[in-house]
């Protein structure tokens, strides 16, 4: 609620309309403005199809409706869609992932078998779950525009250790890595277990560069993420992130690693 209020409420700013302003296009009271945009009010389909008209969002992949529609299925976590929708604009993306592989990184197969996972522990369903393969699989479009963002990424050894959907699934995905490497706009390093206590993350960070340079950070807890704009707060996770990757192994030394671990998985 509150993540699709601030949405509501940037939108609304940016536009220079006054919450009097939306009202009137939307049909809605004022009151019901400002009780969304603090997060007071849940969102409906309803509303969220009047806020599609009045910012000119109906069909489109940022529309309300469909935040509202996955919000409600529970097929994304609290605050990731108003991540998802600032990934989108993003000219520099940087990825610390622990355990797994990075979302944007996944294959569909590997993709599939951590929503099964989720699945058979009764986290979601079987109908939730291939809404968030599908919803991974178009996420990662952004890597597939004529000028994609410039991607950044750190991965714990883990998450290429850990075997998710079984070999043949685990070879795919170790793959695709290579591939991603290999890629004019990505670079890909491991952060292998000898890091120790230099390994300045203990948990998973996304850290954004829009195309006005300013900066953001998302990080999630068990139960919901959290997308920060304050710049104290973000400078420190950019610089903790950089000392990370300097610590980091260089590309070719992980993509050597990558290829070692795939060897000994077939």
């Amino acid at each position: 609620m509150a993540a699709y209020g601030a949405r509501v409420r940037r939108l609304r700013e940016e536009r220079g309309w006054t919450q009097e302003e939306l009202a009137t296009r939307t049909g809605y009271s004022s009151k019901h403005i400002s009780a969304v945009e603090i997060g007071s009010r849940p969102s409906t389909l309803k509303f969220s199809g009047a806020l599609d008209g009045a910012f000119g969002l109906t069909g489109t992949d940022q529309s309300f409706g469909r935040e509202c529609q996955q919000l409600r299925r529970g097929v994304l976590m609290e605050g990731f869609p108003e991540y998802v929708h600032q990934e989108r604009k993003a000219v520099e993306i940087r990825l610390f992932e622990i355990g797994v592989v990075s979302g944007l990184l996944q294959t569909p197969e590997y993709a599939r078998a951590l929503a099964e996972g989720a699945v058979a522990r009764g986290a979601i369903t079987a109908e939730q779950a291939v809404e968030r393969v599908d919803f991974l699989v178009e996420r990662q479009q952004v890597l597939e525009r004529e000028r994609p963002p410039m991607l950044f990424v750190v991965m714990d050894e883990s998450c290429i250790r850990q075997l998710v959907g079984g070999p043949e699934v685990m070879d795919a995905q170790l793959d695709r890595l290579v591939a991603f490497a290999a890629r004019p706009y990505t670079v890909l390093q491991m952060a292998p277990f000898a890091l120790g206590e230099r390994r300045s993350l203990s948990r998973p960070v996304n850290i954004l560069t829009l195309p006005d340079r300013s900066v953001l950070s998302y990080a999630e807890s068990q139960a919901q993420g959290h997308l920060e704009r304050e710049s104290g707060a973000v400078s420190y996770l950019v610089t903790t992130y950089h000392q990370l990757a300097a610590e980091s192994l260089s590309q070719a030394d992980s993509v050597a690693m990558i290829k070692e671990i795939r060897k000994g998985m077939l």
